[in-house]
């Protein structure tokens, strides 16, 4: 795991990540978190594409597992307080990650030096910066040369999709007892490629064992006293 503070420090690595890249994108896709694919255009990350992630860090470092643990390397940009503990539990590669906490008024330059060494960059823009179209489409160009894949943490031009938490509801704890063991949220996602309808998907974030899982629907099939079989009934959770 490197912590870089500027973007010169950031190009002196590119040569050495490129050499320590074991991936490649020949099928211009990264390998993706199975909770999410439902709910990216194509059912995958797209190289060359940005996404945004509105206000989850955890969800936006699910997007990340995957590509990390298929060994590309990742960076987390503007994150000061995203730990590297953190970035363990979700399941990144701490030897493949890049982590600038700190990037300053030249966050965009340090976005645009990473794109050039890294499989995915996770932004989070500093308020109130707003990306501007042109700057967002040289970045974009970038993105679709490299083979890359931006996730931002705000407003992104040009996005391929924009994934919310909507809903979110915690479990384990009882009346005054109990410990907050998994929370279940509603996440929802929207695509140009979609043309304004939205999808949305009711996940565990994090399950009991601290994973990412859809919740799935479980059936009921209980029986009358007298042996004949009950309408079955599913249920979540």
């Amino acid at each position: 795991m490197f912590e870089m503070a500027r973007a010169d420090e950031i190009r002196a690595l590119q040569e050495r990540i490129h050499g320590m890249q074991r991936t490649r994108l020949a099928d211009r896709t990264l390998p993706t978190s199975a909770a999410l694919a439902e709910l990216l255009p194509g059912g995958a990350l797209a190289a060359g594409a940005s996404y945004v992630v509105d206000g989850s860090t955890a969800l936006a470092l699910e997007l990340l597992r995957e590509p990390s643990r298929a060994g590309s390397w990742c960076a987390v940009v503007g994150m000061p307080d995203l730990g590297i503990e953190a970035a363990a539990a979700a399941g990144l590669d701490l030897e493949r990650l890049v982590l600038v906490p700190h990037p300053g008024e030249q966050w965009f330059a340090v976005v645009s030096a990473l794109v050039d060494a890294v499989a995915v960059v996770l932004v989070q823009p500093p308020a109130p910066a707003r990306v501007g179209e042109s700057p967002a489409a040289r970045l974009a160009a970038r993105l679709r040369r490299r083979e890359a894949v931006l996730v931002a943490m705000r407003e992104w031009p040009r996005a391929e999709a924009r994934l919310a938490i909507a809903e979110s509801d915690w479990a384990g704890a009882g009346a005054g007892f109990g410990h907050l063991r998994a929370r279940q949220v509603t996440v929802a996602s929207r695509s140009p490629a979609w043309q304004g309808r939205t999808r949305s998907r009711r996940l565990w974030l994090p399950d009991a064992s601290g994973a990412v899982s859809p919740v799935v629907a479980r059936v009921l099939d209980e029986r009358e006293p007298d042996g004949r079989a009950r309408p079955r009934m599913a249920t979540v959770g």
